[in-house]
């Protein structure tokens, strides 16, 4: 194939205004989870490969032990698909700190050229989106995506010192500390599950300023997604409503966003309920374990897809998800100027290998 034919197949494969159907879908080939202590108490904990017994992980800090949850996600993601450190040819992964920190010091040992990546609690679903553009593209063989969180390095840096034991309102959510990693390979390999398209998700700001009800900010960026997703694939009410996508998974909406998304849908004239789940509200057992709305952070979506999605849909029991992690663009110098907080979601189309 010349130059001229290749990118002519590239644009072939675009849809609409924001998405991609890959002709030859890559295929995620292994996946590894590792999350801490109070998510592995929850109802998805004995799902996850590794549940740490100290949030610590033996090191001094909070967020040294977030890079080593996400190095040791990665050496068993590689492990899992038989492949060294010099068989992958890009990572791409991200955290919630500044400057990505959890994630250039917990992928440093590994010597994989790295495109650090910020989409918030979204960063899963731009790794994958990216990954499986590169690998499509024929720019790598084999890439590694990841994506992190720690409850007590989030809440450091974007809420209140754990000391000062503030109170928290029902609309707030339980940063996850969890991690979860896969490795996306080309189209033929063997794997879990193959990445049939992208929808590529746009800030959407609807002037939200309250930092303890993210999911009030990140429901109008996943109402826009799934829309933009069924426009440009020329999905149908009808289509959807009988089952198109098994399920419809956001990354941590929570319950309060999980109520404005469906209402949104519904005012649109789409009902989902019944194909509708939140990784955050999937996390924790809220009455239990006292976590309000539900769990959040980039490490949520990432560890829930590895741990629990994937498994069903490698097994045949879900066929096509729309996998939607929900982003939070805030930071605390936009915060601490009164901005508001826009959100994002990216959509994923993930299918069991063998779906025709």
């Amino acid at each position: 194939m010349n130059k001229k034919e290749r990118l002519e197949n590239s644009m072939e494969q675009k849809r609409g205004r924001a998405s991609i159907l890959f002709e030859h879908p890559p295929v995620i080939r292994s996946i590894a989870s590792v999350a801490g202590t109070k998510e592995g108490k929850g109802p998805l904990g004995s799902l996850f490969d590794a549940v740490e017994q100290d949030d610590k992980m033996g090191k001094e800090n909070w967020e040294e032990a977030e890079s080593a949850m996400q190095e040791k996600a990665a050496r068993m993601a590689m492990a899992k698909a038989y492949l060294t450190e010099g068989k992958i040819d890009y990572c791409f992964a991200g955290d919630l700190l500044g400057q990505l920190i959890a994630t250039s010091f917990g992928t440093g040992s590994l010597k994989i050229p790295l495109l650090g990546l910020y989409g918030a609690c979204a960063t899963m679903g731009e790794a994958l989106g990216l990954g499986a553009m590169t690998v499509n593209a024929g720019y790598g063989e084999n890439v590694l995506v990841m994506a992190s969180s720690h409850f007590a390095t989030a809440e450091k840096e974007f809420r209140f010192p754990l000391a000062y034991g503030n109170q928290r309102p029902k609309s707030a959510t339980w940063t996850v500390t969890g991690c979860g990693a896969a490795v996306v390979g080309k189209y033929g390999e063997k794997g879990i599950a193959r990445i049939a398209g992208i929808t590529t998700g746009q800030v959407v700001d609807a002037g939200i300023r309250d930092s303890m009800n993210m999911g009030a900010a990140m429901a109008p960026a996943a109402f826009h997604t799934v829309m933009q997703n069924l426009k440009d694939l020329e999905i149908t009410k009808k289509q959807l409503e009988s089952g198109w996508y098994d399920k419809i998974i956001t990354g941590d909406l929570g319950t309060v966003g999980r109520r404005l998304l469906l209402d949104y849908l519904m005012k649109a004239g789409y009902r989902i309920e019944s194909r509708y789940m939140d990784c955050g509200i999937e996390m924790f057992s809220p009455e239990e374990q006292d976590t309000h709305a539900g769990g959040s952070g980039c490490g949520c979506s990432a560890a829930v897809l590895c741990g629990f999605v994937l498994p069903k849909i490698r097994n045949g029991e879900w066929k096509r998800v729309l996998f939607l992690p929900t982003g939070a663009l805030l930071s605390t110098v936009s915060f601490n100027e009164g901005k508001s907080v826009p959100g994002i979601a990216h959509g994923v189309v993930l299918e069991t290998p063998d779906f025709l």
